[in-house]
């Protein structure tokens, strides 16, 4: 069993920065690939983000590239998402999730999930 814990969400303006981590416990050996999620009040959870957890390989949604950096460090065991010039429409609750296989962006293949954090970005 993998247990993940996401920290660092807040309220940030228009253009502002936020930086969420992922800190993961347990069996942690078996972890493929981290990804970040994020679901808006009456939307499907999306896919964000992904990083390959030995070799750093990066993955992210169109509307995200640019703006978004996913990073790991498997030393600490936790991954971090750097989001910078965010846009209103980034408002969600983001979840970080693992999976024992490699990069996918569907949330069916991820077998464990954090809590969520919640990210609002005012206009």
């Amino acid at each position: 069993q993998v247990q993940l814990v996401e920290s660092g969400g807040g309220l940030v303006q228009a253009g502002g920065s936020l930086r969420l981590s992922c800190a993961a416990e347990g069996r942690t050996s078996s972890i493929y690939t981290v990804g970040w999620f994020r679901q808006a009040p009456g939307k499907e959870r999306e896919f964000v983000a992904a990083i390959t957890y030995n070799g750093g390989n990066t993955y992210y949604v169109d509307s995200v590239k640019g703006r978004f950096t996913v990073s790991r460090d498997s030393a600490k065991n936790s991954v971090t998402l750097q989001m910078v010039s965010l846009k209103p429409e980034d408002t969600a609750v983001y979840y970080c999730a693992a999976s024992e296989h490699f990069y996918s962006d569907s949330k069916s293949t991820y077998d464990y999930w954090g809590q969520g954090t919640q990210v609002n970005v005012s206009s």
